[in-house]
């Protein structure tokens, strides 16, 4: 039987409740998937905690969050009494958790973006909700870079590594444009710089060097092509 993965919940006007995927062969996602389709359609009938607790279930492939006022016995009784009894899956408790985004220091990770209240940015007194790609995000991104700037690949041409370098930072740019990025974008704008920067400087036992007049970042950008976040 499919494991039941994760099940966190987070409060500020709302709690959620995220679930994941467990072990199993490539069938299982799929699988996972059709156990959740009809959790959701149970989840938003007439007597679901859609109508009696007001939540909102936030749901993709094999993970979900349920998005709650209040985070009541009722609402995770019904949702571990449903996975565990009629579905017959197994609710890893360990990996389960109640996270109330309201109080200072706490946070939701989900889908490789975490959610947190921080203090405005202009000193007024209010929060806003911070919506960033997660440290695990960003570390995977880091190691595609270093995949892309590895020495063994010191012979692929450097349009072609700056190219694919470009596809890269495009497509995971576009997947984490939401809410307020920027800082993560920045870092790893500064990571992949300085990774192109020593990979063209072991390319060659010539030292490589920027054209005369230019800094290593606008040769990057403007003669290679480079195109940061």
């Amino acid at each position: 039987m499919p494991h039941h993965r994760d099940r966190r919940a987070g409060t500020n006007s709302r709690d959620a409740t995220q679930a994941g995927s467990a072990p199993g062969g490539k069938s299982f996602p799929l699988l996972a998937n059709l156990y959740l389709h009809w959790f959701e359609k149970q989840f938003y009938r007439s007597d679901g905690p859609g109508s009696w607790a007001k939540a909102k279930l936030v749901r993709y492939a094999d993970d979900f969050v349920v998005l709650a006022r209040y985070q009541s016995r009722r609402l995770i009784d019904w949702i571990e009494g449903l996975l565990e009894g009629r579905f017959r899956l197994t609710v890893n408790r360990q990996k389960t958790s109640i996270v109330k985004l309201h109080q200072p220091g706490e946070s939701l990770t989900f889908l490789g973006f975490t959610l947190r209240y921080d203090r405005d940015r202009f000193g007024r007194n209010r929060r806003y909700l911070n919506v960033t790609p997660s440290a695990k995000a960003l570390a995977r991104a880091r190691e595609r870079v270093r995949e892309l700037t590895d020495r063994k690949r010191n012979f692929v041409p450097i349009p072609q590594v700056i190219a694919e370098m470009n596809r890269f930072l495009k497509g995971w740019g576009g997947y984490f444009r939401h809410g307020y990025p920027r800082e993560a974008f920045d870092k790893l704008n500064w990571y992949v710089t300085e990774r192109l920067r020593h990979h063209l400087k072991r390319r060659s036992q010539r030292r490589y060097r920027a054209p005369e007049g230019r800094t290593f970042y606008a040769h990057l950008v403007h003669d290679l092509g480079l195109r940061l976040l």
